[in-house]
Order: structure tokens, then C-alpha cells, then sequence
């Protein structure tokens, strides 16, 4: 007996699939199936649709809009500030010094926070930037993700206090303002920061709108959901924005091991390009 709500055939599973390794070049597999149907369901449930056949239909004849929907149901945002403190440790201590004597002539640093989600790890980057970096110099955060949502919230730069968890109170006074009756919980970036943040969606498998040159790129948590060959894809295109020597930060459980042989590893997920 089927006690589900809504009737979730294989075909209907394998039209998803496609739908969203065309779409994002994200790799569905069949342990995956429980999840898309949970997910999925609140958004039929949402928009008062009866059947996923109904749903698929929607999701074809909308396009990107609703394919954004569709690519966050079934992927996570859930992230907090300094989250995987190493790699903000090694950008203060290693990568920025190296930089700044690298960029004298330009005075200039940028670095691309390439699947932002809601703007944690921007704005961790950018009060690195901010504290590492001197005043007179021109250093900017570039925060993209596929879903405008996320981006949206980054950019009202408005979160629960919870997500500042290990930050040193420091940091917390200097960098944010806590909110008060109504806003009791909540906290808000210093405009300061959110200056020096320029938030944008993009999908990283289509063209990417970027002119200037990038001299750090974090992509943590994103390529996890791409099969190899996607994967290699993008490391690629990364390199090629990238300066020599340039760092390429990605995710805990991530690696670069025989998908590209155009980065070396430095230890703990941070990569730094060699051709």
C-alpha cells in the first residue's frame, strides 16, 4: 500500500534527475530519491498542485524561475559564519600577506565566494579583508549563488544569532549590531562590510559575468552534488580565472584527487593552482 500523499513514479524520479543535471549539473542518485520526494512534496503542497506529473509539467513551462525552486528544495543552505575556520585562519595569515605584497602596484584584491548561499561566508571573508588588509587598499568579495533567495537574504545581511556560534565576542561587537525588541535574536551586518560585497546570481554552468581578474576563489560545499566529469568541467574554467599561483578553497569532504591536475593540494581543502 502506498501512503504517500503524492504519487512519485520511477519516471517521474528520472525527470528530475535530468531536469536538474541539465539545469545546475547536479548528479542525482538513487539514495536521493526519499530526499527529492520530501523536499519536492512542500512545493506541491505550496503551489496546490495534486501530482509530481503536474509539478514536472510547471517546472517545464516556467523555466529558470521555477528551476531555482526546484535546485534549493533539493540542496542545503544551512551554513554559519567562519564555518571550517582553517581556511579564514590560512586567508589572514598566508594568502592575504602574499597578496598585498603581489598587488602593490594595483592595490587591489578580489575574491569570489562562488556558491554564497545566505551570506556567511562573504561576509567571514570580507571581515578577514577588512582586518587583514590595509584601508588605502581596494579589496572586494564577489557572492554568487544559483538561487536569488539566498542571495537576497546575503544581502539584507540579517541573521539569527546562533549562526555567529564560535565567533569570538570581539568580532561579534566590532562587525555587527544585536538587535532589540522585535529584532531580539537577530543580529545585522555593519554596513561597512556589506560595502565591500557584491552580491549576484549566477549559475555556475552557464557564462560567468566576471571581468576583473579573481585572485582567490572558495567553492566549499557546492561540488559535492556534481558527477566527475562536471566537476572537472568547473575546476577547469576556475583555473583558467584564476593567477598563477592563485587558491581555489573547496569543502571538507571535497577534493580535487583525479579530477584535474591543474591545482596542488596545500593541506585541508585549500588548493593553489600550478598550470
Amino acid at each position: 500500500m502506498n501512503d504517500k500523499e503524492f504519487d512519485f513514479t520511477d519516471d517521474d524520479f528520472a525527470q528530475v534527475k535530468s531536469l536538474v543535471y541539465g539545469f545546475a549539473g547536479i548528479d542525482l542518485n538513487e539514495s536521493k530519491k526519499n530526499l527529492v520526494y520530501n523536499r519536492l512534496a512542500k512545493r506541491i503542497r505550496f503551489l496546490e498542485m495534486n501530482s509530481f506529473s503536474e509539478y514536472l509539467k510547471y517546472v517545464k513551462a516556467q523555466g529558470e524561475s521555477e528551476f531555482v525552486h526546484l535546485i534549493n528544495a533539493i540542496t542545503t543552505n544551512l551554513t554559519f559564519f567562519f564555518r571550517e575556520n582553517h581556511h579564514f585562519e590560512y586567508l589572514a595569515n598566508t594568502i592575504i600577506p602574499s597578496l598585498l605584497q603581489k598587488n602593490q602596484a594595483s592595490k587591489k584584491i578580489r575574491i569570489w565566494s562562488a556558491g554564497c548561499s545566505t551570506g556567511e561566508e562573504p561576509y567571514s571573508i570580507a571581515i578577514v579583508l577588512k582586518e587583514a588588509t590595509p584601508s588605502d587598499w581596494d579589496a572586494r568579495v564577489l557572492a554568487t549563488d544559483l538561487d536569488t533567495n539566498v542571495v537576497q537574504t546575503g544581502q539584507d545581511g540579517v541573521y539569527k544569532i546562533d549562526r555567529l556560534k564560535g565567533v569570538s565576542e570581539a568580532r561579534v561587537k566590532r562587525w555587527f549590531m544585536k538587535g532589540s525588541g522585535s529584532r531580539e535574536g537577530f543580529v545585522k551586518v555593519k554596513p561597512e562590510l556589506q560595502q565591500i560585497i557584491d552580491f549576484g546570481q549566477i549559475n555556475l554552468m552557464n557564462e560567468w559575468p566576471i571581468k576583473e581578474a579573481i585572485d582567490v576563489i572558495f567553492c566549499r560545499n557546492v561540488v559535492i552534488y556534481f558527477d566527475k566529469t562536471t566537476q572537472a568541467k568547473l575546476f577547469d574554467r576556475y583555473a583558467n580565472l584564476l593567477p598563477d599561483d592563485g587558491h581555489l578553497l573547496v569543502g571538507h569532504s571535497e577534493s580535487l584527487y583525479k579530477v584535474t591536475d591543474r591545482f596542488k593540494l596545500l593541506g585541508q581543502t585549500i588548493y593553489q593552482k600550478i598550470k
